[in-house]
């Protein structure tokens, strides 16, 4: 009995598909192999549209984990879709007010206007929805245009027949075992949705509903943050003006002006005058932080010759090392290029890096500030031989109000924010920072700036 040639056409079709591969010819007829041609076509259309469902929820996934904010997340849902769903508008609803209204978060559309646009909202009682979040099950409408007539009370089904749109797919959105709203998919043509699978559209609602959660609370996290800055802002700005008025005044004690003061009292007094030092210090941490955080740091970049510049910055900061019998030394190649920066703002950058390596290190000791250049970058160190930094440490440099267990060899106090404030600068100059040290042999902090 011979063997029907399209049985190897077959095989070789489930071959293919096995690895993926969607774009075999596969014969098909009404007779008994054909039939079997027919129902291998039909697997191979469904796993094609399976596995191009799951690179579209994949991509989308991924636009969230690059912290992309929920509009441009629905952009893109909405620019990518069509390669597994038909439509020619999407629009996202969100369930307020402890669930009383629906309220468009989101739209997009082929229309010329988009007639619910964002902001739109609306009762859920009484209303079609309200049956789609109490049963948890799509809704099709085939003929949007005969569903007006048949319930003309309802304005979003007018203003989505004034767009253009003749078949709709509403499914719900459910995030941590609770309704979050709806999307809504529509379409200029009726029938659209009559023969789709609707446990395709509930999947993508299902990956949709994390996603939008996720993206919600990213936003929200985002909003937070800036109103933290801001108040954060204020809070330090208000602060700093009394306690500068304080130290007026208590100048005037110290340097004689309202009389001669006994050394016990001269005593306390001083030791507030340092408080409120370091108190200014840390309010104008604090709002250096503020500023940069709610990206208002501007920059006032200037072409720099380094060499001139680091020689100046060692002799300024060099009487504080002695202070404490440490020698300030520099180490630089016969040339340097120049190098394009804000000139007050690397100051604050090495005032940190100095003033720590002065702090940490012990009478006796040598600090070097050196430079070299790597590439298309200038790399700027201070390399001291104080105690070093265990290596569990490190991790908490440059994050704020990070403080490791090395204690100030003359019991000198910090914020915390210093090296968090190096950081932000650096990086606003579009340079990195970095620290090496070893317990017991010292510590090296660099950053780097572009040529």
């Amino acid at each position: 009995m011979a063997v029907d040639p399209r049985i190897e056409k077959y095989l070789q079709a489930l071959e293919a598909i096995k690895d993926a591969n969607f774009s075999m010819d596969i014969p098909v007829s009404g007779d008994g192999s054909g039939k079997l041609g027919s129902a291998i076509a039909d697997l191979r259309r469904h796993l094609a549209a399976n596995m191009e469902l799951e690179r579209t929820l994949a991509e989308v996934a991924q636009k969230i984990n690059e912290g992309l904010l929920l509009d441009e997340v629905l952009d893109f849902v909405y620019a990518n879709f069509r390669r597994i769903i038909p439509y020619d508008r999407i629009g996202i609803a969100l369930l307020e007010d402890d669930g009383s209204i629906v309220k468009s978060l989101w739209a997009n559309s082929e229309a010329a206007l988009i007639r619910i646009p964002k902001g739109y909202a609306a009762a859920l009682a009484g209303s079609s929805l309200e049956m789609i979040i109490a049963s948890g099950e799509p809704r099709i409408l085939n003929d949007l245009e005969l569903h007006l007539r048949e319930h003309p009370g309802s304005d979003s089904t007018r203003r989505i027949v004034e767009e253009g749109m003749r078949s709709s797919l509403t499914c719900p959105l459910q995030a941590m075992n609770r309704a979050i709203g709806l999307i809504f998919f529509s379409s200029m043509r009726t029938d659209t949705y009559r023969n789709v699978h609707v446990d395709v559209y509930r999947r993508i609602a299902g990956q949709l509903s994390v996603i939008i959660e996720k993206s919600r609370l990213y936003q929200k996290l985002i909003e937070v943050n800036a109103l933290k800055d801001r108040f954060l802002g204020i809070a330090a700005h208000d602060l700093r003006s009394p306690l500068g008025v304080g130290k007026n005044f208590l100048a005037l004690f110290l340097q004689g002006y309202l009389g001669e003061i006994p050394d016990e009292q001269l005593k306390i007094l001083r030791t507030i005058d340092r408080n409120l030092d370091r108190m200014l210090q840390m309010i104008n941490d604090l709002l250096d932080i503020s500023t940069i955080e709610s990206g208002q740091l501007e920059l006032k970049p200037q072409r720099i010759d380094l060499s001139l510049y680091l020689q100046k910055a060692v002799e300024l900061r060099r009487p504080l090392a002695q202070a404490k019998s440490i020698s300030l030394q520099l180490e630089l190649p016969p040339e340097l290029p120049e190098v394009s920066m804000d000139p007050q703002r690397i100051d604050q950058v090495l005032d940190n890096l100095v003033t720590n390596a002065i702090k940490f290190s012990f009478a006796g000791t040598q600090i070097i500030l050196s430079a070299r250049k790597t590439g298309n970058f200038v790399s700027i160190e201070v390399k001291d031989q104080g105690q070093g930094i265990p290596q569990q440490d490190l991790l908490k440099l440059f994050s704020d109000f990070g403080k490791t267990s090395v204690k100030p060899t003359s019991g000198e106090k910090s914020t915390g924010l210093g090296l968090a404030i190096v950081k932000r600068i650096v990086e606003a100059h579009e340079g990195q920072v970095g620290a090496e040290s070893e317990t017991g042999k010292g510590s090296t902090f660099y950053f780097t700036l572009p040529v």
